[in-house]
């Protein structure tokens, strides 16, 4: 490899995996980081004696840590303990009934049969065939690849394959794509809340998204001790492979002369010379800290995703029985969104999705009385503009628990203890973000070609993130990292 280092900035799952992937090749890696820890978005929030995953919940896609692990010459199962989820999540819409949704293609078939319909089943089918049709046409093409314009994306999948290209359903909206799938509304909110992996509305976001049906059937994995287990893992996998980690140290300019980058200025003052630095945080933050654009123009569809209110939990339930992950629908699914996006509002009749950490795969039990519960809405990204007070924090709190009552399920509030995270609190956690927790909306068909991709126009710079190509999750951002990585070793080698 080249003399010199490279400055990762930002100790999230891509800075992670850039950190493993470079320094397993030889290169000189340093790590910055403002947290005293790593993670990012991957993070646990102390309540009481307790540590609560208050970020990502689930893995998939573990072929990417197969492959990042295997870099470093080490395999996933050597470095944490997982275990495959049976149940994705049990759902419900009112006190009367639930329905858990399987990784078992058959046992969700014969579930949906008996909940709602046969033509639902029918419909679930035909729902998971074409999944599976657009997943393995965007794996190679898209997903793992450099990012692709409209027309390399094309190429790369073959223009004479028509059949694969319409399969994408690239005019359609999500939301409009399940419609011919299932008659029930009730199962066109259920998977029309994929949108929501990548804090976007079904209506607006894009049919390709039907994919992540057939990621979750490829497997959902619990970690072993929490997801934030697998930061750790990961940081710690990247410094035997030799890279320096600096936490509490804040990046305040990138600095570069005569068109490439020299280094990196702290907001401490000192300075740090690098011959490469990868960006991995939220792009909207290199707005003021760049002296010249990093690359075309965003595309004007381009807005910020969904941000969140998250109450992380310790409590005793009882009546409704919880699964690992729950999710409890509000009964107006479209206002839901058009609060959000349309009149930046908190929605008064939310989604709820609830987290119960302590529940075993296939157990209805938790292991102790009082359970680790993180919940979850969706809020709009104001959090650069708005901070919500007390007094509407604890309506909104109330309100979500008489929803959650409605629905059969009882928080003892004598014995709960709860910590509340809104927009602006992640707004300082991710500055520039507002509190958007995805980078941006992906709204329009156009919008998977909108996000920028690992090279910028200045020589020795690069991107990863969530906010990047591929796109959110914990998989996406971890390939992003991983592209960056490529991108580097590919330039080092041509020079």
């Amino acid at each position: 490899m080249a003399e010199g280092q490279t400055l990762v900035i930002g100790a999230g799952l891509s800075g992670l995996s850039t950190a493993i992937a470079l320094s397993a090749r030889g290169e000189k890696v340093v790590v910055l980081e403002r947290a005293a820890n790593p993670g990012g978005k991957m993070r646990q929030q102390t309540v009481g004696n307790f540590r609560i995953d208050a970020g990502p919940t689930v893995l998939t896609m573990k072929w990417v840590f197969d492959r990042l692990f295997g870099l470093a010459g080490t395999n996933t199962e050597s470095e944490i303990k997982l275990s495959k989820a049976d149940v994705l999540a049990r759902h419900a819409w009112d006190g009367s009934d639930c329905f858990d949704l399987f990784a078992d293609l058959e046992k969700s078939e014969q579930e949906i049969e008996r909940f709602f319909s046969k033509e639902d089943a029918a419909g679930y089918r035909r729902f998971c065939e074409a999944s599976g049709e657009i997943f393995n046409t965007l794996r190679d093409s898209y997903i793992t690849a450099s990012r692709p314009t409209l027309f390399e994306l094309v190429r790369r999948v073959g223009i004479t394959n028509f059949t694969s290209l319409m399969a994408l359903r690239p005019f359609q909206s999500l939301w409009n794509a399940i419609d011919e799938f299932f008659p029930d509304a009730r199962l066109q909110q259920l998977f029309g809340r994929y949108s929501t992996y990548v804090g976007s509305s079904p209506y607006l976001a894009p049919a390709t998204l039907m994919l992540i049906a057939n990621v979750e059937q490829q497997g959902v994995w619990l970690v072993d001790g929490g997801m934030f287990q697998l930061a750790e893992v990961m940081a710690a996998l990247a410094i035997r492979q030799g890279a320096d980690f600096k936490f509490n140290t804040e990046a305040e300019e990138i600095c570069f002369k005569q068109g490439a980058v020299t280094g990196v200025s702290l907001k401490s003052g000192e300075f740090l010379e690098a011959d490469r630095i990868v960006y991995c945080g939220e792009i909207s933050w290199l707005a003021d800290r760049l002296a010249a654009p990093i690359a075309e123009k965003p595309a004007p569809t381009k807005t910020r995703s969904m941000s969140a209110i998250t109450w992380s939990m310790v409590a005793r339930t009882k009546g409704f029985e919880l699964k690992r992950h729950n999710v409890f629908f509000s009964d107006d699914y479209q206002r839901e969104f058009e609060q959000i996006f349309d009149r930046g509002e908190i929605p008064g009749n939310p989604t709820i999705y609830l987290c119960a950490q302590d529940r075993q795969c296939g157990s209805n039990a938790a292991d102790q009385t009082e359970e680790r519960l993180f919940m979850l809405i969706n809020a709009p990204a104001f959090g650069d503009r708005e901070i919500l007070n007390k007094e509407e924090l604890v309506r909104c709190t109330n309100a979500v628990l008489d929803r959650l009552l409605d629905c059969g399920l009882e928080l003892d509030t004598n014995t709960l203890q709860m910590e509340v995270t809104q927009p602006a609190d992640f707004e300082k956690l991710f500055p520039s973000s507002g509190g958007a927790l995805y980078g941006a909306a992906m709204h329009g068909w156009m919008a998977p070609f909108s996000r920028h991709g690992t090279n910028t126009n200045i020589p020795g710079f690069y991107l990863a993130s969530g906010s990047v190509h591929p796109g959110a999750g914990v998989p996406m951002a971890t390939l992003s990292g991983m592209l960056a990585a490529e991108q580097i070793i590919s330039d080092l080698a041509s020079t």
